[in-house]
């Protein structure tokens, strides 16, 4: 359950990033029969945790300096856009998803300065920079939420979801973070409930309410005018609600994305916040997620009506166990995305972000033997699909999940609430810590593995989570020194990408489609074909017999030699040009 819980809880988050080009603009490839060529389209997105990249202060904790200090390690990995989770004023009750100060940086984190510093690096370096932005629920430390709670009568009372107790218990709603799954929290200073989705301390707003429209607008405008290049809006699909607040069936959790998402008013905000915000700072907007169905993805990103841009599906990532998975299904899902897509609007490609385990854990083999070839193989899918790519730090080296045995490992508000709630209605202990393992979001927000020194180089204090104790073998360090890393074909690939627009644009088609080991397509554009072979299996795979590599040319590869004979090697890609 916890795993439905974390991966569904996240399905429909947007991103909006800013059209503006670096300052340096280098000569782009021709493509002649694309005539909606996008920056955005063609771009490679880092997602970086900022509390696990590198802390610079040594009290354990990431920060603004730290990341400022590897500039130049980001520059070299090619990518276009770094989308930073939130570095605003919170408690950190959930590691700055409940934001107190939408207008200020968490102490932890650094300065406003320091903010500027980055925001210069970076673009001095030609990479764009995503900001992070919760607008679904605050903190109930923001201001807001004080003055709200503070009487029936405050002019703030309206920002948020309030029930009075005279009226009787609220209609049950699912909480995704609370200890006891109940979204409605009695606050007796005013003898009422208020309404949060998540935890306790993220009380959701009011979005109903047009002042507080104007407030986020606002917010939006201060960083933009700051000269950031986007923003990611976390949970937005939940924020337009039936402020009736009806009677849901009996066990609707089970399936609670069905009943929360896609409001009777979201296409109103959206279209709303693009004439707000998007238009005047000619920004363009991407959802991370898309709806439950085909015509809700188009309705939000269809270009004629002026909501979003790209859609950042959750159906393939949700494919992905450690224990095994089908390649079948992972084949269908994704080109059937594709498909939905191929004549408008545009896809977002990703195995991984900050609501997931480790990559290389769910999707290939983290083995010793095995985890450098499938690592690869991977990231060789994400940059070939047509779609924008996007990378979670420490992916492009082949980081694995942490392998935590004890609750006391991990720091997740949500893993620890559900620990709490199994214990407290008799659940099976044992079995939970065995799912976390797998599971957990702690898995991929491990300190970034920079050398073999103390705290794998992450910073001199103990880090706010334990570092993963395969950082003496695996980590940056060692992998800059060897031309066949995890990270160096990380660049090669990138660079293939970017000096062929065939894998941006160009159309796909699925080859070889009921091979259960082998997924196989091609891509083509402008008279140019390219094909993609990927072995998803620890064993030689063979490719169906109709395809023909006789006369291709090998462009990149995670093997020096191959077998030949429609033979694949274990977790084997190649790329070819036919």
């Amino acid at each position: 359950m916890i795993k439905k819980i974390l991966i569904a809880s996240f399905a429909f988050v947007l991103i909006a990033v800013s059209c503006k080009s670096p300052k340096k603009k280098e000569a782009e490839p021709a493509v002649e029969n694309t005539p909606d060529r996008k920056w955005w389209k063609e771009a490679i997105v880092y997602q970086l945790y900022p509390r696990s990249f590198k802390d610079s202060d040594g009290d354990g904790i990431g920060d603004l300096k730290g990341i400022i200090s590897k500039l130049d390690y980001i520059k070299s990995l090619g990518i276009d856009a770094v989308w930073v989770n939130p570095i605003y004023t919170s408690p950190n009750d959930d590691n700055g998803y409940d934001i107190s100060d939408y207008r200020n940086i968490m102490k932890e984190f650094g300065t406003i300065a320091d903010f500027d510093e980055l925001l210069k690096g970076l673009h001095d370096r030609g990479i764009k920079l995503v900001m992070d932005l919760v607008v679904n629920h605050s903190s109930d430390e923001h201001e807001w939420f004080k003055q709200s709670r503070s009487s029936r009568t405050s002019p703030y009372r309206n920002y948020y979801h309030w029930w009075n107790a005279e009226r009787g218990k609220p209609p049950y709603r699912y909480s995704l973070f609370d200890i006891n799954h109940d979204a409605w929290k009695y606050d007796s200073l005013t003898n009422a409930y208020y309404l949060h989705y998540f935890s306790r301390k993220q009380p959701d707003l009011n979005w109903e309410n047009p002042k507080l429209r104007q407030e986020v607008y606002g917010i939006m405008k201060f960083w933009a005018d700051k000269g950031i290049d986007g923003f990611r809006l976390d949970a937005f699909q939940f924020s337009s609600k039936d402020t009736s607040f009806p009677v849901y069936p009996k066990g609707f959790e089970k399936n609670f994305v069905k009943y929360y998402s896609m409001g009777p008013y979201l296409h109103d905000y959206l279209k709303e916040m693009n004439s707000e915000v998007f238009s005047k700072y000619d920004v363009m907007s991407v959802a991370e997620g898309a709806g439950n169905t085909f015509e809700d993805a188009h309705n939000l990103v269809d270009a004629g009506r002026k909501e979003l841009n790209m859609a950042y599906a959750f159906e393939g990532v949700d494919v992905g166990n450690p224990k095994g998975y089908s390649l079948l299904h992972f084949k269908e899902v994704f080109s059937r995305w594709d498909s939905a897509f191929a004549e408008n609007g545009w896809l977002s490609i990703f195995l991984a972000n900050h609501d997931q385990a480790r990559m290389v854990s769910r999707f290939g083999n983290d083995s010793p033997a095995f985890r450098d070839l499938s690592s690869k193989m991977l990231t060789t899918f994400i940059m070939t699909m047509r779609g924008t790519p996007y990378f979670y730090y420490g992916d492009e080296l082949g980081m694995t999940n942490a392998g935590f045995t004890s609750i006391s490992d991990y720091r997740d508000m949500p893993t620890l609430n559900e620990y709490q709630n199994q214990k407290n209605i008799g659940g099976d202990i044992k079995k939970f810590i065995e799912t976390i393992k797998d599971n957990s979001r702690d898995n991929g927000r491990t300190p970034f593995q920079w050398n073999d020194s103390v705290n794998a180089g992450f910073g001199p204090g103990a880090p706010w989570i334990k570092v993963n104790p395969n950082y003496t073998a695996l980590n940056a360090s060692a992998q800059e020194k060897d031309a066949n890393s995890v990270l160096n074909y990380f660049r090669s690939v990138v660079k293939l990408r970017k000096e062929n627009p065939v894998l941006v644009y160009g159309k796909y088609t699925l080859l070889d489609k009921d091979n259960p080991d082998v997924y196989a397509y091609t891509r083509e554009l402008d008279g140019k074909k390219m094909l993609v072979v990927l072995n998803f299996k620890s064993v030689i795979a063979s490719v169906g017999k109709d395809i023909d590599t006789s006369k291709a040319k090998i462009l990149l590869s995670n093997y020096s030699s191959h077998l030949g004979g429609g033979k694949l090697q274990p977790y084997e890609a190649i790329i070819y040009e036919l």
